[in-house]
């Protein structure tokens, strides 16, 4: 007679911890987090050692994956995959390229620029809070704006002229870091141009070492939640940028219109990122302009809504599939863990865990049912047989 799975080390393993009373368990799990957290300590100090090869490596894999999308297009017209390969990659060397050449420059300008105004700007905001104090005391209304003005002329004041400095900084510090980092960079550039062209062998061969019947669901659902993922927030970021730099320098005339439209388009390359860049946005302007800040305000959570909720979903529908409360743990992991590039890759690999997650207790499920089905099948074989045995007796 045949047995059922019974005898595996896993139903063992599932009857075994059954088998265990609740203080057991806990002990169990009290011994078992330590030497988690100790795998977590070493994965980090081997990532930490071979930090630039990894990033290197990852940052081509993201590049390729995206570059991916047109080639395959291409290919689907009847073009040769390397012919096509490069193409896309010429054609997107050439865009970064430009856009380093005529868009970096000015975006440099207006942000040092924007550093040198700051003080002046706390002056008018700090000005505007006193006049709205006075006008407050002068309706006689049981409130003060004193602790306010006094916080501003403190702290505040100090702490955005170094997180503009900082930004400035950042940007400034970027061509050096190009040219000190530039065999890093001739390598991703290098890795994105053959992942681009054999991505695919190489990504069958990591598949192989999966089992079998895995390979295939977990490949495409890799692919579908990074492709989407990415692909979304980049019609996201590149729709809100343009339009807010539209809207920002022809019709509301915002003083460094451009600087504060791609700083709030590059920050809605990540899940929330778009709504704290409006925000500061708004912070800023207001220091000058409260009037202009609101409509600034109004004019981008506008713009915001008609873009996630009209043109991102009409191009990929769901993006992720994740609760916001999800997306957001996701997003603070990764940068724990793996600082700007966690952030990147953190939603996207949630959304992998997730459907890995269902997947499994799909599987288990229909196992649980299998075997209570053979249970059910052999009682009944049982009572049939010794109804036989009766009879004959």
């Amino acid at each position: 007679m045949v047995t059922s799975g019974s005898s595996t080390p896993k139903n063992r393993l599932v009857r075994w911890w059954e088998s265990l009373t609740p203080l057991s368990r806990f002990l169990a799990i009290a011994f078992a987090a330590p030497l988690a957290v100790l795998n977590a300590w070493a994965f980090a100090q081997i990532f930490g050692y071979f930090e630039s090869l990894l990033v290197t490596v990852l940052v081509a894999s993201l590049l390729a994956f995206l570059l991916n999308y047109p080639t395959s297009w291409l290919e689907t017209q009847g073009v040769n995959r390397e012919i096509a390969a490069s193409f896309v990659f010429l054609v997107a060397l050439l865009l970064v390229l430009a856009l380093g050449v005529t868009l970096l420059p000015l975006v440099i300008a207006q942000a040092q620029q924007l550093v040198a105004r700051l003080p002046e700007w706390f002056d008018s905001g700090r000005r505007q809070l006193v006049m709205l104090d006075n006008k407050i005391e002068d309706m006689g209304w049981p409130m003060s704006l004193d602790a306010l003005i006094a916080q501003i002329n403190d702290r505040l004041k100090d702490q955005l002229q170094a997180i503009a400095s900082t930004t400035v900084n950042l940007t400034l510090n970027l061509a050096v870091f190009t040219v000190t980092k530039l065999l890093d960079v001739l390598l991703t550039v290098i890795s994105t141009f053959y992942l681009l062209q054999h991505g695919q062998e190489v990504w069958r061969s990591i598949i192989e070492w999966l089992p079998a019947p895995i390979q295939k669901p977990f490949s495409n659902t890799l692919r579908l939640s990074f492709q989407n993922y990415f692909i979304g927030q980049l019609i996201l970021a590149t729709c809100m940028a343009s339009g807010l730099i539209s809207l920002f320098v022809l019709l509301l005339k915002v003083p460094f219109g451009l600087l504060f439209g791609l700083t709030i388009g590059a920050m809605a390359l990540v899940p929330f990122g778009g709504s704290v860049g409006i925000g500061l946005v708004t912070l800023l302007v207001a220091l000058q302009d409260i009037g202009l800040a609101l409509q600034v305000l109004a004019v981008a959570l506008i713009l915001q809504q008609i873009v996630e909720n009209l043109v991102a979903p009409r191009v990929l529908g769901s993006v992720t599939g994740l609760n916001p409360f999800w997306v957001f743990i996701a997003i603070l992991t990764g940068a724990r863990v793996g600082g700007l590039l966690g952030v990147v890759v953190a939603v996207p690999t949630a959304v992998v865990i997730k459907e890995a997650l269902v997947v499994a207790r799909q599987v288990k499920q229909e196992r649980d049912m299998a075997q209570n089905i053979f249970v059910d099948f052999e009682q009944k074989n049982a009572e049939v047989q010794g109804f036989r045995s009766s009879e004959f007796e």
